[in-house]
């Protein structure tokens, strides 16, 4: 784990809680697999990672704070992450039915070169 991928990391963190898709997209591979919080599997390619934000965020207000980084021993850099979900207003969530919740998880990043070409999420060991 370099601490180029620790900061591409961090930049990735602070884009998607800017709402600044574009900026998080440059920094994937073309055929990036990403993690369906939501939904659960995952989602293929730029253009489906854009579509996933746009709908989430036309539902939710969801903000993530990497903590802690560690390197995995097959070389994946594993970011414990406090999520906190919001409605569209701001306020914490009440009946949720959409799977995400305020919690701590770990997000999985597997990177090769100066791209992220996968993303799994796992509850927080």
């Amino acid at each position: 784990m370099s601490d180029n991928d620790i900061e591409m990391i961090k930049r990735i963190y602070a884009s998607f809680n800017a709402r600044d898709i574009d900026a998080v997209l440059a920094i994937l591979s073309d055929d990036v697999a990403w993690a369906n919080g939501m939904d659960g599997g995952h989602i293929y390619g730029r253009d489906a990672v854009r579509d996933y934000w746009r709908r989430q965020w036309a539902m939710i207000s969801p903000h993530v704070e990497p903590v802690a980084f560690e390197e995995t021993q097959d070389g994946a850099v594993a970011v414990e992450v406090i999520q906190s979900v919001f409605d569209l207003d701001g306020r914490p969530l009440a009946g949720q039915a959409h799977g995400l919740k305020d919690k701590t998880v770990t997000h999985i990043f597997r990177v090769e070169g100066d791209k992220i070409v996968r993303v799994d999420i796992q509850d927080a060991l």
